[in-house]
């Protein structure tokens, strides 16, 4: 009897206490009412996160005033105060903005292309975007892991983490990404864009905030490369509350990363500072013990003044800067096909000595203007630095003084028995067994570039207008040498250091006027977007050749080629209902021409057809492409194997066609206390020659019709699982990419030129232990699947394998 008087008590007790409290809810949404999941929402010392649907609850909420704080990365961060009154349920729903945009009123910005999540939906023709939540699914610092995830997108693996990507879209050759335009918060970011567009600089993934890629015609307002599709990278943008984020994290192979910023908006005045710094020990054995790693430091600051809230235009001005240095013990020196089969992860000794050192400084200053709802314009100019020295294993010479070149040597060793012997650690005699180069250049990129928007809203239909013009310089200056070194045990000895300029000695820059306009005209269920894009661009080369390093002009020879051409592109769309669009597109494909003379540019038409599907809890896409090539180029890069000339070659006519599908949809219904999100991108690729011509180009070399493009994966698959449930979440992550020609052929592929099918998964796990701080572990190529990643720039090279991470986040809101 007692006990059941006590536990009547206790119930009593229990529900008076309860009854004085209240609760509060409500749901989490983006500015075009999409549900937000994966929310934090703090009130006072308590947080929950958001569902599915974006809702959210809070219980046993006591009567008084109240503080509920939202926070989400890549979103405005809100702070609301109520209060409980009589215990009752508050209801309060709120809408985030997405931070993309340096004012709130501007829905178009140069700094990005799509105008981020929000606008996705209403951009026709090929667009993708990667949100900061997408991106933090699997934290990555390679860019070529997240770019899997969508399709048209192909890639050649090299190092294993992504240093220097090799990046194609729709078939248009991966080498350096030096077919795509690339750029940073919409400013052109390869070190001479179109001079030297071979990307051996990056913008520093690990510190980016989204992901934008368009394809197709709708990218034409993009250039100069307009064949496949353009890749913008958007970095930390400036928060409108003060911010700290701090993300440290270890994984094996002495990996350490560390990405911290902090910045906050007042009435006039918004800052952020900003550094990541990332480095590893690398996977790789050097023959004899040495360095295999690299580390990368980047140092980041935006400052932005801006008009009054209340002011009759709104105005900002964003001054940009940046500093990137790396130092990384990387080579061109893979393995021979046995050595590869036998011990994948060896150095050879003979690159010892191999080091890369980069220093790049990027600096900009952007200024918006909102004269009207309908009117906006912005004005950008720019300036970026980069020099980097690979210095690198050229040739191996034997004892009766033959030189071969390294990727002549791993492709044939039993032809080279001398030089192989050496490469490996064998002792040498005479002088200069080992021609180590210095890949000395010095590049520069500036210009200056103004965007207007007009828009106007009709009663039957809609137009936008967009037109841009830049003016643009860039330079690559070679200074190269070669020293000689002889090998004693292993041990690489310097016999006789060269004289700079004595290997390559000469400038190629690059002048360029681009303009274009574009006109989207909305009526019923149509959308028209037709555009057109004007590049007149002159290179010049000054050589003043390897017996002048003085440069006093005694043998200099100077060559120009100047290109000027348009660019028309157009795209309609038909909104079948809410969900279903259809679109088709057609616009000239363009990469401009070589300094070299009878160089051309490539030119090709290129035509889509594609269906969207998009909902709240679904999306889905299907795209057919055909490129139709009267001009393939391909370009002299020691990268795939050439000498590194940068001499430009024309591949004549080519056919580039296939199939982009890609599916995102929650398996669980909505009323479930789970999500499983799944993730499908599917990529079939066919690519061949229509000409038959012989070619100096490693990778072509004699081409008859029909050959295959080399480095284009016929399918490729992506699939992404992922079970998130409170603070809980566990993303895997997995690719397939079909068997790869290296060389262009037709039929069997030789063993010699495969790159074989492989399939890697990544997994990662997520716990958010307290508002805004989370721990996560992953695991990159989880099966330790050892495979063949490229047979390029020399030899074979292996993927990055079984690597382990552990991290912790936190990301705070005043």
């Amino acid at each position: 009897m007692k006990k059941t008087l006590l536990l009547l008590l206790a119930t009593c007790l229990t529900s008076l206490l309860q009854a004085q409290s209240g609760s509060v809810s409500g749901q989490i949404t983006n500015e075009e009412g999409t549900p937000l999941s994966e929310v934090t929402v703090r009130l006072d010392d308590r947080f929950t996160i958001t569902g599915k649907d974006g809702l959210y609850q809070l219980k046993e909420v006591e009567n008084g005033a109240h503080t509920i704080s939202i926070s989400y990365l890549g979103y405005e961060s809100l702070s609301i105060e109520f209060e409980i009154v009589n215990n009752e349920e508050k209801k309060v729903d709120l809408r985030l903005r997405e931070t993309v945009t340096d004012l709130p009123e501007v829905v178009i910005s140069s700094v990005s292309m799509t105008g981020g999540q929000r606008n996705l939906r209403n951009l026709p023709g090929s667009a993708a975007y990667i949100s900061p939540k997408q991106l933090q699914m699997f934290q990555y610092s390679d860019i070529t892991r997240t770019l899997r995830s969508l399709p048209g997108i192909n890639i050649q693996e090299e190092d294993g983490f992504g240093m220097r990507p090799n990046i194609g879209m729709r078939g248009t050759g991966v080498d350096r990404s030096g077919k795509i335009t690339l750029m940073e918060d919409g400013i052109l970011m390869a070190p001479a864009p179109y001079a030297a567009p071979e990307a051996y600089y990056f913008p520093t993934f690990g510190r980016m905030q989204a992901v934008e890629v368009l394809k197709g015609s709708s990218q034409i307002q993009y250039g100069p490369y307009t064949t496949g599709g353009a890749l913008n990278l958007i970095s930390t943008q400036i928060p409108d509350h003060l911010t700290t984020n701090l993300l440290m994290s270890g994984s094996g192979y002495g990996g350490k990363q560390l990405h911290a910023w902090m910045g906050d908006t007042y009435e006039r005045f918004a800052f952020l500072a900003e550094t990541f710094r990332i480095s590893s020990d690398g996977f790789k054995e050097l023959d004899n013990g040495g360095p295999t790693g690299f580390e990368k430091q980047d140092y980041l600051i935006k400052l932005r003044l801006q008009s009054a809230a209340d002011a009759r235009y709104l105005q900002s001005l964003t001054l940009k800067a940046g500093l990137t240095e790396e130092v990384s013990d990387e080579t061109y020196t893979g393995l021979t096909y046995q050595d590869y089969l036998t011990a994948p992860f060896r150095r050879y000794a003979g690159s010892q000595l191999d080091k890369m050192t980069t220093r790049h400084e990027q600096l900009s200053l952007r200024y918006s203007m909102v004269l009207s709802p309908s009117l906006q314009w912005e004005v950008t100019a720019y300036r970026n630095d980069f020099h980097r020295n690979w210095y690198k294993l050229d040739k191996v010479t034997d004892s009766l003084g033959t030189a071969v070149s390294i990727s002549s040597l791993l492709a044939d060793p039993d032809s080279y028995t001398g030089q192989y012997e050496i490469i490996t650690g064998g002792n040498t005699t005479g002088i200069g067994a080992l021609q180590v180069k210095a890949n000395n250049r010095t590049y520069y990129s500036q210009g200056a570039e103004a965007v207007l928007h007009y828009s106007h809203n009709g009663v039957n239909w809609n137009q936008h207008i967009q037109a841009g013009i830049r003016v643009h310089e860039d330079q690559i200056d070679r200074y190269q040498w070669v020293d000689l070194y002889g090998m004693d045990q292993g041990i690489m000895e310097l016999q006789m250091t060269g004289t700079a300029g004595s290997e390559s000695n000469r400038l190629v820059t690059a002048d360029a006027l681009a303009a274009y306009l574009q006109y989207t005209l909305r009526r019923g269920q149509w959308t028209l977007t037709p555009g057109l894009r004007l590049e007149d661009i002159t290179k010049t080369e000054k050589n003043y050749g390897t017996l002048d390093p003085e440069r006093t002009g005694a043998d200099l020879e100077v060559s120009s080629n100047n290109t000027s051409t348009l660019i028309p592109g157009l795209l309609a769309e038909y909104r079948m209902s809410d969900q279903w669009y259809l679109y088709t597109g057609v616009h000239r494909g363009f990469a401009p021409a070589g300094v070299d003379t009878g160089s051309l540019p490539e030119s090709s038409v290129n035509t889509e057809l594609g269906a969207r599907y998009w909902s709240r809890h679904a999306q889905a896409t299907a795209v057919i492409f055909y490129n139709d090539y009267s001009n393939l180029l391909g370009v002299d890069m020691t990268s795939t194997g050439g000498l590194g000339t940068g001499q430009t070659f024309n591949g004549g006519a080519a056919t580039v066609y296939g199939l982009e599908c890609s599916l995102g949809a929650d398996l669980l219904p909505a009323t479930s206390n789970w999500q499983l999100p799944v993730q499908i991108a599917y990529t079939f690729t066919k690519g061949y020659f229509d000409s038959s011509f012989e070619s100096d180009l490693e990778e072509w070399e004699e081409v008859e019709a029909g050959d295959e493009l080399p480095y284009l994966a016929p399918q490729q698959l992506y699939l992404q699982l992922s079970a998130i449930r409170d603070r809980w979440s566990v993303h895997s992550g997995t690719r397939y990419t079909a068997d790869m020609r290296a060389v262009a052929g037709q039929g069997a592929i030789p063993t010699e030129e495969l790159v074989p099918a492989h399939v890697v998964s990544d997994l990662s796990v997520h716990y958010t232990f307290a508002p805004g701080a989370s721990a996560w572990a992953g695991v990159n190529n989880l099966t330790n699947n050892t495979y063949i990643a490229s047979i390029r720039p020399a030899g074979w090279r292996p993927g990055m394998p079984r690597t382990f991470t552990i991290g912790v986040r936190t990301l705070l809101t005043r």
